[in-house]
């Protein structure tokens, strides 16, 4: 896109002085002729652009030039701060601020931010981690205003109230502190305090969110990386985690994923089928997510579980008159 390369173009003269013509389609990844062009078009539009002539030559801003910061918003400022990440700018509903931000010629943040830029570093987390399983990256998508009252709530270090939706439950409203958020292999994540206690909350199964006036009770700074490392250690060692052996349709195969805590392995089976070995919270988890996929997943180990789905489905047909 031209404009994104004409923004490039002038932070490179703004942070590297004077270029020539050769280093500039270098870095930017053009030709020479190209570059030649952006600098007219950016004397045209009233950039100060001037060139040195001679050997020792090449293009360069006047010294007194001061790109206009004037109108960058919270979000904008916010989006800066992960512009390392495009995929993490997705993950926590930024990426159309930093798409605009970017357009503004940004190369420091204002005053105003600075401090509030500081402070989210610390609550914001992007693992660059990717499902090697599947091999693509899965990005869960939230409701814009959902993601907005948390990611507010976590900046502002506010209390939060959502309306979540635990695996096999009924959804409910809990009311929470939060002290970050949390993104891995395109999965989402509010780590949080409730009544003291840690929790973990997977952003797709937030309904609702409300940020609360009150402040939240959590620690002034926090180590975000450690923190993510120890709750996810402790959660994928607790002693009720269950192995499961399935066969499922390819075209399902993502939904009983989506829902585990890890795929130890993987292959075909001889009717088209995939076989996969797959871990769970615990034998109530495991039966939730077999039994979402209906006949479209057959778990063949443990034998517990199966009894379970099989007694499971019994009850049901009982309960509609249906002869087994």
């Amino acid at each position: 896109m031209r404009a994104d390369r004409l923004v490039s173009l002038v932070l490179l003269l703004r942070q590297r002085g004077q270029l020539t013509a050769a280093t500039l389609a270098r870095e930017l990844e053009v030709s020479t002729r190209t570059v030649l062009r952006d600098i007219e078009a950016l004397s045209a539009a009233g950039v100060p652009v001037y060139a040195e002539r001679g050997r020792h030559g090449g293009f360069a801003l006047l010294p007194s030039f001061q790109t206009e910061l004037t109108g960058l918003n919270h979000d904008e400022a916010l989006a800066l701060l992960i512009a390392g990440s495009r995929r993490g700018a997705q993950a926590f509903g930024l990426g159309s601020a930093l798409a605009s931000a970017m357009l503004k010629v940004v190369d420091a943040l204002p005053e105003s931010h600075r401090d509030a830029a500081a402070g989210a570093a610390q609550r914001l987390l992007i693992d660059p981690e990717i499902d090697l399983l599947s091999r693509r990256m899965v990005t869960e998508e939230v409701p814009d205003t959902v993601m907005a009252e948390i990611r507010r709530a976590v900046l502002a270090g506010h209390r939060l109230r959502i309306h979540y939706a635990a695996t096999g439950q009924t959804p409910q409203w809990r009311t929470v502190d939060p002290i970050g958020l949390v993104t891995v292999r395109g999965q989402g994540y509010l780590l949080a305090t409730r009544s003291g206690a840690d929790r973990t909350y997977r952003l797709s199964r937030v309904l609702a969110a409300n940020e609360l006036p009150e402040p939240a009770q959590r620690p002034t700074r926090v180590d975000l990386d450690r923190a993510w490392q120890e709750r996810s250690t402790r959660f994928r060692t607790g002693g009720d985690q269950v192995t499961v052996l399935v066969r499922v349709k390819p075209t399902r195969r993502e939904e009983l994923v989506g829902t585990a805590l890890a795929v130890h392995a993987e292959e075909p089976d001889a009717d088209g089928w995939l076989r996969l070995e797959v871990a769970f919270q615990d034998s109530r988890h495991a039966e939730w997510a077999l039994w979402q996929l209906s006949t479209d997943a057959e778990a063949l180990a443990p034998q517990s579980l199966r009894t379970s789905l099989r007694d499971r489905a019994a009850a049901i047909a009982t309960c509609y008159g249906v002869s087994s």
